[in-house]
Formats: structure tokens, sequence, C-alpha cells
């Protein structure tokens, strides 16, 4: 049975399928509506799918959609592992600047479901890493925001000792972001 586990932060779960191993492989449903919908008010429709591929040590965030743009995610780690961090940055939620991160991997078959409002990174662990997102708005480059993977305020552990990375590889953009206080941020 598909499990839905609460986090600290307000409105977003932990998702483990319910995955059915035999000696061919596995099954899994990695996405039901109907099974969801106790988190259904968090990704109410797929409209988009993406996917990455990154070697290990690579550092994708954080970085959210403003205004009317702004999207639910529902990710999963399909080859690898990642580090998966999502930080509240809805103003009037209990959880405001709170962090999580959770180890998300192809073994684990773990998703994050991160409601609009949140800022979302992940660091990934091994080479050849293959990620998804499920989300419930098109990408906007006109209303794409995000902030310093490292901004002292929110402090995010990406736990890079533990995972033997001794410099994340960034993104042009990312290299350059400001901290979240030098941001717009209108959630």
């Amino acid at each position: 049975k598909m499990k839905i586990i609460e986090t600290k932060l307000k409105d977003c779960y932990i998702i483990e399928p319910a995955v059915f191993n035999d000696e061919r492989g596995y099954f899994m449903e990695f996405y039901s509506d109907e099974k969801m919908d106790k988190a259904r008010s968090v990704l109410p429709k797929v409209v988009q799918g993406n996917r990455s591929f990154s070697k290990k040590g690579t550092l994708r965030g954080l970085h959210y959609q403003k205004g009317d743009t702004a999207q639910a995610k529902l990710v999963e780690c399909l080859q690898g592992a990642v580090l998966d961090v999502a930080v509240d940055l809805r103003k009037d939620s209990p959880s405001y600047k709170e962090w999580i991160s959770v180890e998300l991997t192809a073994n684990n078959h773990r998703q994050l479901l991160i409601p609009k409002g949140f800022a979302h990174g992940f660091l990934t662990l091994e080479d050849n890493t293959l990620f998804q997102y499920l989300v419930d708005y098109p990408y906007s480059p006109t209303t794409e925001g995000g902030f310093l993977w490292s901004d002292k305020e929110i402090n995010v552990d990406w736990q890079f000792e533990k995972y033997g990375i001794t410099e994340p590889v960034l993104s042009e953009k990312d290299k350059v972001r400001k901290p979240l206080a030098e941001t717009e941020v209108d959630f």
C-alpha cells in the first residue's frame, strides 16, 4: 500500500509507493490520483513532466517560480541517488524558512511532494543520476526565481562530507544567486 508520510513542513509529504518485486524486477505505481487523495490539494493536476541527468556532486537549486506560475512538484530519483531539499517560503506558514532533506534513490523509490510556495533543490550522490519532476504548472522562464544554495540564514546542511563531495558542481545561474533576503519572494 502507498504510504503518505507527513514531514515537519506543512503540506510537504514523503511518498512511499508500494513496490512489487519478483525474479523479473519490480512493478510500482509511481503516481495515482486516487491513492494520493490525502495530498491532492498539494498537486491537484499534473501538466508537465521533466527529467534531469547529472554527474555526482551536481547541485541544482534552490529554485522556485513566482506568483501565479508557482509550481507544486512530485519528485523522484529514477537512477542513482539524490539528497532532495525543500524550503518553505510561504510567509504565513508555521514552517516558514524551515527546510527538510530527504534521500531519494532508485532503490528506495521514495518521492517528495512539494507544494507551491517552496524552493526546491537537490544534490546528486552518484554519477549518472536520473531525476524526475511532475509539476502542476508549466515552466515559466520569465518568473523563475531562486536563492543561493549556501544562504547562511536558511543554512541547509547538504552533507557534502558524508557523501564524499568536496565541491558542488553548479550552473552559472546558481553560482551567482543572491541570499534569500535579497530576492523577491511573494508567497
